[in-house]
């Protein structure tokens, strides 16, 4: 099987790769860089698309961030997302690509709801300010894919939704990142300054569920040998989730942290709550394998080959 992997730079493209090696798969990956592939422009697509003809489509580009970053730049965010998908996807259909597995988020279900959240919830609310327009362009995405597919049954274009990601190739950047690089990052700083008091924004009760890329990868080549199994969307994740504030202490654990923290109630924290249903991927078979505190080392390991000059002294 000849497979183009869009995003293959990026955390969740990386960690495919590395799957891939890692377990031996043998199919063809074509992972170009955004030079060599440019999904904002629209007839270069198309050649690339219509010169490789590839056999599946895994969608994982796109423009990524923290709620600052989503905040600081909405116009990027709903733009770029959006402009990859129309383009990408427009591609695959005048290719008659049969097969694309786009990569959606649960930032695409409505806000303010406390029970799991089912695939059948998008579009049933009104989505989270800070990443409206990141969500708005997803959204845009997993429905352009479901047109298709209701125009020509023959094109089996389906979604995934996962759950926040964290791990391996992750992004430390303070103003740019998700929530555990940031604790990985301060609470790391800490060790290394002896510093007494890291920031976590808000009172730390709202609660998250993160799973590591590298499970996010194993579920990507389940779904790729159980392809004709999938629904139009499937949640992937954990199914369980843990407070912000319980995040900040596992990854103080692993760091060997034993300072205090301080709450800036003035920040942004997103919705209170957001949990994915897992019961559609635990029918067909799938369930996540790396536990939290495994998954931060992995992380953390990954963040210190970045600085090796920050080893020592940070590790217990």
């Amino acid at each position: 099987m000849k497979i183009l992997l869009t995003g293959g730079t990026g955390m969740v493209g990386r960690n495919i790769l590395d799957y891939a090696r890692e377990t031996g798969r043998t199919f063809e990956i074509y992972a170009p860089s955004s030079q060599e592939l440019n999904l904002l422009d629209r007839a270069s697509t198309e050649t690339y698309v219509l010169r490789h003809r590839p056999d599946l489509i895994v969608h994982c580009a796109g423009r990524v961030g923290g709620i600052q970053a989503n905040i600081s730049n909405p116009v990027s965010f709903l733009i770029d997302n959006l402009d990859m998908a129309r383009n990408l996807f427009g591609a695959a259909q005048k290719a008659r690509i049969r097969r694309v597995l786009n990569m959606g988020t649960s930032c695409m279900y409505p806000r303010g709801i406390d029970h799991p959240l089912t695939e059948d919830l998008v579009l049933k609310g009104e989505l989270e300010p800070t990443n409206e327009g990141y969500a708005i362009a997803k959204v845009f995405a997993a429905r352009y894919l479901s047109y298709i597919h209701r125009e020509n049954h023959d094109l089996q274009y389906k979604t995934l939704i996962p759950c926040n990601l964290y791990g391996r190739y992750d992004n430390f950047n303070p103003q740019t990142s998700h929530m555990i690089p940031a604790a990985i990052h301060k609470v790391h700083t800490a060790v290394q300054t002896g510093g007494d008091g890291v920031e976590i924004w808000g009172d730390g009760t709202a609660r998250r569920e993160f799973m590591d890329a590298h499970d996010l990868a194993d579920f990507v080549f389940f779904a790729i040998e159980n392809f004709d199994r999938l629904p139009e969307m499937t949640n992937v994740g954990l199914g369980f989730d843990y407070s912000i504030n319980e995040y900040y202490q596992a990854v103080s654990k692993v760091l060997g942290y034993s300072g205090g923290f301080r709450h800036d109630l003035t920040k942004p924290v997103g919705m209170k709550r957001k949990l994915v249903s897992m019961k559609v991927a635990e029918s067909l078979g799938w369930k996540a394998k790396t536990g939290l505190e495994a998954g931060i080392r992995r992380a953390y390991d990954y963040y210190l080959s970045l600085h090796p000059e920050k080893r020592g002294g940070s590790r217990v």
